[in-house]
């Protein structure tokens, strides 16, 4: 996805097209597999074709995603041991987690602000965190139930994820 939206780095800003894959590999494959695809997603697009600029995009970008993608997988098992309703399950981690790495990504942006020519202020974590990113945000919201409801009925991720849209009788 990164490869649609890179020639217009705006484009790519808003859309947040590295996170849909990490969220999916949490949810799919679990919390440290989702952790170490996010880290390594960022950093490994940033030594190979320059975007984003390691830094401080990208290693803000690498801790911001392995959280996303470990906070997916956590919280989508731990809501499932608890039997948590399957839509709410999945909405919930879906948010906390985009929440939480949002707020990592900031923390890392505002420790790389303490040394010269990479200021990172309050008003940049708003506008780079929800302001500019309101539509992946959206967009993470709409595509990855959707996508994680019908690839559960499929045998390809059956194993992995069972999601049931209808209230369970159990």
């Amino acid at each position: 996805m990164p490869f649609l939206t890179g020639q217009i780095p705006e484009i790519g800003n808003m859309l947040c097209p590295m996170h849909i894959p990490v969220l999916f590999a949490g949810f799919i494959l679990g919390k440290w597999y989702g952790a170490g695809i996010g880290f390594i997603i960022p950093l490994t697009r940033s030594l190979i074709f320059g975007l984003p600029v390691f830094y401080p995009i990208a290693l803000g970008m690498m801790f911001e995603l392995a959280t996303y993608g470990f906070f997916s997988g956590f919280l989508f098992s731990l809501f499932k041991k608890i039997r948590m309703n399957d839509i709410l399950n999945l909405y919930l981690s879906l948010g906390i987690s985009m929440l939480i790495g949002r707020a990592v990504w900031g923390c890392v942006r505002a420790v790389c602000g303490l040394f010269p020519n990479t200021s990172f202020t309050w008003k940049a974590f708003m506008t780079g965190a929800f302001l500019t990113a309101w539509p992946g945000i959206v967009l993470q919201f709409l595509l990855i139930p959707s996508m994680l409801f019908l690839l559960s009925r499929t045998s390809i991720i059956q194993d992995y994820i069972d999601i049931k849209w209808e209230k369970s009788n159990e």
